[in-house]
C-alpha cells in the first residue's frame, strides 16, 4: 500500500479528508516513480558522456556543455522530492496541471509536472479572482522533508467553494509564509508569487525594463525569478547565446542569493559586484575627495579611454627598409595604414597586433620579387625573423598595460587634457595625483573599459607561442609518418599510412590539449541580458560598465529611488536615457510583503523628512511587536534574550564595528545591510550613520531590513 505523501499536523485535520487529497495522492506516487527513473537515466547518460573521447573544438565544447547540462538537472532533482510540485490548476474545461519547479514526465510520455516557467503554468501565478485565466480554483503546497504539511486552496468559481470549504485559508497561509524565519539564505518564492510579480517575472527581454519599488515589495526575487525565466523561455539567451549577467550591490548580498537560481533549476548565470569586475578592486578604497569623485562618476570619463587608446595605434609616417637574404622591400606610410586598417572590428588593441603583423607580411610579401628559387613562402619566413620590421611595429602599435594606461591620465596633465577636453584646466589639476596607479572604486569604470579596450597584453606571446608549438608537434608528426612510409607501410597497409601525410589528418593528430590554454573571463562578456539590483547607486561611469558587456541594451533594472544614498531627484527614464539605455518601460511595486506595518510606519518618517515624495510601499501585515527603544547598554541583553526566544531564524546588529558575527546574528554597517533580510534588526546609534539624504537613506534602508521585530538603541 503506497505511504501517503501528506502528513498534515492535528490542527489541520480537516484537510486530509479523502475527497480533498486522493487525487493528489495517486499523482505523487507517479511522480516518485518518475523521479527514480529520470535520475536512473540522468546518471546512466552523464556517465556515458564523461567516459565518451574529449575531441577538439567545438566537438569538446559540445561535449562539455552536455556534462553541465545534465549535471545540473541531477542535482535539481536530488535536492527535492515530491517538493520539485508546487501546486495545482484546475480548470473551467475539467482539467488538472500540476505546476513544478522542473518539466517532468512518466515513462510513457504522460506530462506529470510542467515548468513553471512554461506558458502552460502562467495561469498558476497570474489568475486574480479579476481574470481567473480559465481557472476555478488553485491549490499551493507546504513541504516538509518532502511530505505536505500544509496546502490551501483558492477557488475561483462560486460552484466550487462547497468542495474546497477546509481548505479555503490562501490568505492566512499566505502571510504565515511572509512571515516566517529567516535563514541565513534567501530562498525562492515560487509558491508565492503574486500576480504583480508574475508579470514582470515572464515580460519580454527586448530593451530595457525598469522594477522600481520600495523595501520589502520583492525586487530582489523578482529579478531573479525574472533570470530564471528568462534563460528557460528567451531563445536568445539559451543555449549558449551570451547568457544573463547578475550584478548585485556587495559580496554579503551576493552569498545571501546564491542559493536561489540553483533552486530555480539554473546554474549558469553569471554574478558579480561591480567590484568584480576588475581584478583585485576589492581592495579599493572610496575617494576621499568628492570633487574628484564627481569628476570620475561621468560617462565622458570613462569615454576618454578610446582617445587615450588610439594616441598608440597611429600609423608611421615615415617609411622603411626591410631587407631579405635575396632582396630589400621598403614599407611606406600606405602599407602600414592599410595593415592598420585589416584590424577586425571590436578587437582589443593588444590582440589586434598580431593581425597587423600577419597583413604587413602579406603586402611585403607581394612586393617582393619571387622566382622558381625563391617561393613566397620562403620570403615571408624571412620577413618574419626580421627584427626591424618587428621593432618597428611595436613601436607604432605597442603592447599596453591598462593600468599604465589609466596611470599616466592622472599623471601626465598633456594627455588628460587631449583624451578628456570637456575638463577645465583647475580640472585636469585636481585629478593629477603624486601615485598615479593609487586606486580608489572612484578609477573602476576608467580601469574596466581600458582593460576591455585593450585585451590581454600576453595574448600575442601566447599566440606565438603557441604558433610555435603547433609547429613543433606537426614536424615531429612529419618525421614519425616519414619513417612509417620509409619502412614500407605497417600491418594496416600503406594506404593508411600515405593518409598521415594529408595536413587536415595530421592537424587532429597533433596533441591539442598539451598546448598552452588560457580561460577566458566569463564576466567579460559580451551578455544577452543583464540583470542589476540596486540600480539606484550606479555612478553614470558605473554604468558604462554594464553598456560595454550588453551590446544589444537588454537590461532588467531594479531599483528604489528613496534608497539612493547620493540623491535621485530625477525620473528612471532621465537617468537611464542619459547613460546610453532605451525602449525603456517602468514597472512598479507597490506592496510591502516583507515589512512589518509597525516597523515601516517608523520608518517611512525618516525618509520623508529628507524625501517628502519618497515611493514608500503599503505593509501587507502585522507582526504585533512595536518598534523598541533603548540605550546602546541594552544590547547585549537584547539578543541574548531573543536568541534564547527562537530557537531559529536570523538577527542583524547594524552600526556597532566592534561586533563580530557570532552564530546567528550578524554584524553589518548599514551600506553591507542593503538587499539582505533578517527577523531581529537592531541599529546601534542610528543618529551617527549621518546627515542629509545619505544619512537618512542607511536608517531607512537599515530598518526596513527587519521582517518581523525591531530595536533602535541610541546614545552611550
Amino acid at each position: 500500500m503506497t505511504t501517503s505523501a501528506f502528513a498534515l499536523p492535528d490542527n489541520l485535520a480537516a484537510k486530509a479528508d479523502p475527497r480533498l487529497v486522493a487525487d493528489d495522492d495517486r499523482h505523487f506516487a507517479a511522480i516518485t516513480d518518475s523521479l527514480t527513473d529520470t535520475l536512473a537515466d540522468l546518471q546512466h547518460r552523464l556517465n556515458v558522456e564523461r567516459k565518451a573521447p574529449g575531441g577538439i573544438g567545438q566537438e569538446a565544447m559540445d561535449r562539455d556543455q552536455e556534462v553541465r547540462r545534465l549535471s545540473a538537472r541531477l542535482r535539481t532533482l536530488r535536492r527535492f522530492s515530491l517538493d520539485l510540485c508546487l501546486g495545482r490548476m484546475d480548470g473551467a474545461d475539467g482539467s488538472v496541471v500540476y505546476v513544478g519547479r522542473l518539466g517532468l514526465t512518466d515513462r510513457d510520455g504522460n506530462r506529470l509536472l510542467v515548468d513553471w516557467r512554461s506558458p502552460a503554468a502562467e495561469p498558476f501565478f497570474g489568475a486574480t479572482h479579476a481574470n481567473p485565466m480559465g481557472l476555478t480554483s488553485r491549490r499551493r503546497y507546504r513541504f516538509t522533508r518532502g511530505r505536505v504539511t500544509d496546502f490551501w486552496d483558492e477557488v475561483f468559481a462560486p460552484d466550487e467553494f462547497e468542495g474546497h470549504h477546509a481548505a479555503l485559508d490562501d490568505q492566512s497561509a499566505f502571510i504565515a509564509t511572509l512571515g516566517s524565519s529567516r535563514s541565513s539564505a534567501m530562498r525562492d518564492v515560487l509558491g508565492t508569487i503574486q500576480a504583480d510579480q508574475d508579470a514582470i517575472i515572464r515580460a519580454g527581454s527586448r530593451g530595457t525594463l525598469v522594477v522600481d519599488g520600495g523595501p520589502g515589495t520583492g525586487k530582489t526575487v523578482v529579478a531573479l525569478h525574472r533570470a530564471a525565466y528568462l534563460l528557460h523561455s528567451d531563445p536568445r539567451l539559451a543555449d549558449g547565446r551570451g547568457g544573463i549577467l547578475f550584478v548585485g550591490p556587495h559580496q554579503p548580498y551576493l552569498t545571501y542569493v546564491a542559493d536561489v537560481l540553483p533552486s530555480l533549476g539554473e546554474d549558469g548565470v553569471q554574478t558579480c559586484t561591480l567590484r568584480d569586475l576588475v581584478a583585485d578592486a576589492e581592495k579599493f578604497p572610496d575617494e576621499t575627495d568628492p570633487e574628484v569623485a564627481r569628476l570620475k562618476a561621468s560617462a565622458a570619463m570613462v569615454h576618454a579611454i578610446e582617445p587615450a587608446v588610439r594616441l598608440y595605434e597611429e600609423p608611421p609616417k615615415e617609411g622603411l627598409e626591410v631587407d631579405t637574404q635575396w632582396a630589400d622591400v621598403w614599407v611606406n606610410s600606405s602599407d602600414w595604414e592599410e595593415a592598420f586598417a585589416s584590424v577586425d572590428s571590436g578587437t582589443p588593441h593588444n590582440e589586434a597586433r598580431d593581425q597587423i603583423w600577419e597583413e604587413l607580411l602579406s603586402i611585403l610579401t607581394d612586393k617582393h620579387e619571387t622566382d622558381d628559387d625563391v617561393t613566397e613562402e620562403m620570403v615571408r619566413t624571412s620577413l618574419a625573423r626580421n627584427a626591424h620590421l618587428w621593432e618597428a611595429l611595436t613601436r607604432a602599435w605597442p603592447v599596453i598595460e591598462a593600468h599604465d594606461l589609466v596611470g599616466d591620465l592622472w599623471e601626465v596633465p598633456a594627455y588628460l587634457r587631449r583624451c578628456a577636453p570637456q575638463l577645465s584646466p583647475d580640472d585636469v589639476t585636481r585629478l593629477q595625483r603624486p601615485d598615479p596607479q593609487a586606486w580608489t572604486v572612484s578609477d573602476l569604470p576608467l580601469l574596466d573599459a581600458a582593460l576591455l579596450r585593450l585585451g590581454d597584453p600576453g595574448a600575442s606571446r601566447r599566440a606565438r607561442r603557441h604558433k610555435a608549438a603547433v609547429a613543433a608537434e606537426r614536424r615531429q608528426m612529419d618525421l614519425v609518418v616519414d619513417d612509417l612510409v620509409a619502412a614500407g607501410g605497417d600491418e594496416f597497409g600503406t594506404g593508411l599510412v600515405s593518409m598521415l601525410k594529408v595536413q587536415d589528418m595530421q592537424s587532429h593528430l597533433v596533441d591539442q590539449k598539451a598546448l598552452e590554454q588560457v580561460d577566458s573571463d566569463l564576466l567579460a562578456g559580451p551578455f544577452a541580458h543583464v540583470v542589476v539590483d540596486e540600480a539606484q547607486e550606479l555612478t553614470d561611469a558605473e554604468w558604462q560598465m554594464l553598456l560595454l558587456r550588453c551590446p544589444s541594451r537588454s537590461f532588467t533594472i531594479v531599483g528604489d529611488r528613496a534608497q539612493a544614498r547620493h540623491g535621485f531627484i530625477e525620473s528612471w527614464h532621465e537617468r537611464l536615457e542619459r547613460v546610453g539605455l532605451d525602449r525603456i518601460t517602468q514597472s512598479g511595486l507597490t506592496l510591502n510583503y516583507r515589512t512589518p506595518a509597525e516597523v515601516m510606519t517608523e520608518a517611512e518618517l525618516v525618509i520623508r523628512g529628507e524625501l517628502p515624495d519618497a515611493n514608500v510601499p503599503t505593509s501587507i501585515r502585522s507582526s504585533g511587536v512595536p518598534v523598541r527603544h533603548g540605550s546602546t547598554d541594552e544590547l547585549e541583553p537584547i539578543v541574548t534574550a531573543w536568541l534564547a526566544a527562537h530557537y531559529d531564524g536570523t538577527a542583524c546588529v547594524i552600526g556597532d564595528p566592534d561586533l563580530s558575527d557570532t552564530g546567528r546574528v550578524r554584524s553589518l554597517p548599514p551600506v553591507l545591510a542593503k538587499g539582505l533580510e533578517f527577523d531581529l534588526v537592531v541599529l546601534v546609534r542610528p543618529e551617527e550613520f549621518g546627515t542629509g539624504i545619505e544619512g537618512a537613506v542607511d536608517r531607512y534602508v537599515a530598518m526596513t531590513r527587519a521582517t518581523r521585530e525591531l530595536v533602535i538603541l541610541t546614545g552611550g
